[in-house]
């Protein structure tokens, strides 16, 4: 019997600072613990303080290290240039052998450019998402295009992905097509909590849930008339209740509040922690949100979603029919949003369409692909 001490665990540094991250990030966390030879550890920069420390207790997660960026009304320039010697300081002591980041934020561009510098191989989770409009998501496009160019491995959700990247010239032995970990997390959340009693009693008493989300950068000039156009909406329709969480960007409350917060079926409330927020999308008749990652919950979760926005670098789904792109034109969005309302049967379509973007299962092949990485599992197979 040999007495050699066994292998080291290798160290794999997860890092975020938005809930969206989290929610999709912390899925990836238990399948890495439960994978042999492998140790994960987190790493917050606290982007978003509050919505990010909500969303790890749903997980019941505590980052290791925390660089606290958050300032009021931040830059992006600040924030940069806050998170990039930080971040690379903090791997350093943590020993990290691999930096996991994840999709298009401001955190993950400057965490694997760090990493880059350090010399530590970096994974992206959400990789190859492309809209092909370097202003429509701003900057989340130029966000995951710089992340892409220092990565080691690229965790594709879908094919379409997968094929962004090989048309950029990524190696082609570095993807894996994985799934989204959005539809990991969503679809365990949704299934072990329940509706807020008062949005079941509304539902109970026969009227239809909308939820809205709205806060991206690009669409700030124009939020205030886009609030005035879901006014609209919601007069049209007040068989429908809707539920606004407002990101707490102050520009967003200030564009949108003047415009919904009398009317007695649109409901602004305070950001919702993935707890409540997952079982209010699985609950909905209809998401209309500007976000990324509730396109993906909400084709998981067999719920239409309406984008407000131009264009999507999630194509799958309008090419599945779940989602349906509403743009940021108030007139062409109230249009959208009322003949969605007012069509049960396309509504009911939607619901019925192929989810496009993972079977649930995509934590575990990326923990799968990492072990790889370091010899300690073979290469998983691609989900398609």
């Amino acid at each position: 019997m040999s007495d050699a001490p066994p292998p080291a665990l290798r160290r794999i540094v997860l890092a975020f600072g938005t809930r969206p991250e989290a929610t999709k990030m912390a899925p990836v966390y238990a399948a890495l613990a439960q994978q042999p030879g492998l140790t994960p550890l987190i790493l917050s920069t606290g982007q978003q303080r509050q919505m990010l420390d909500e969303a790890l207790a749903v997980f019941g997660l505590t980052p290791d290290e925390d660089l606290n960026v958050m300032t009021d009304r931040q830059t992006l320039a600040d924030l940069t240039g806050r998170i990039v010697p930080q971040a690379g300081r903090r791997l350093r002591e943590m020993g990290a052998d691999m930096v996991l980041v994840h999709g298009d934020t401001t955190t993950s561009f400057c965490v694997a450019l760090s990493a880059f510098y350090e010399g530590i191989a970096v994974g992206h989770v959400e990789a190859g998402l492309r809209s092909g409009n370097m202003r429509e998501p701003f900057p989340e496009e130029a966000n995951r295009r710089l992340t892409g160019v220092l990565t080691t491995l690229d965790f594709a959700p879908t094919p379409g992905s997968r094929a962004n990247l090989l048309r950029e010239g990524k190696a082609e032995g570095g993807i894996f097509v994985t799934g989204q970990t959005a539809v990991d997390a969503v679809r365990e959340v949704a299934g072990r909590v329940a509706l807020r009693p008062e949005w079941q009693a509304r539902r109970d008493a026969g009227q239809r849930l909308v939820t809205v989300t709205m806060h991206r950068r690009e669409n700030l000039p124009g939020m205030a008339a886009m609030a005035h156009a879901l006014a609209d909406v919601a007069r049209t329709h007040p068989g429908c209740h809707f539920v606004y969480p407002v990101h707490l960007n102050p520009a967003v409350q200030e564009a949108v509040r003047p415009a919904l917060g009398e009317l007695p079926n649109f409901e602004l409330t305070e950001p919702l922690d993935y707890a409540n927020m997952a079982p209010l999308m699985a609950a909905s008749a209809l998401l209309a949100t500007d976000s990324g990652g509730l396109q993906e919950e909400g084709a998981a979760l067999g719920v239409p979603v309406a984008v407000l926005r131009n264009v999507t670098e999630r194509p799958e789904g309008v090419e599945a029919g779940v989602l349906t792109l509403a743009g940021n034109d108030p007139g062409q969005m109230r249009t959208v949003l009322n003949s969605l309302l007012g069509d049960e049967t396309r509504l009911e379509q939607m619901r019925q369409a192929r989810n496009p973007y993972g079977d649930g299962q995509a934590s575990g092949r990326i923990a799968r692909a990492v072990a790889w990485h370091f010899g300690l599992a073979g290469r998983p197979e691609n989900w398609s």
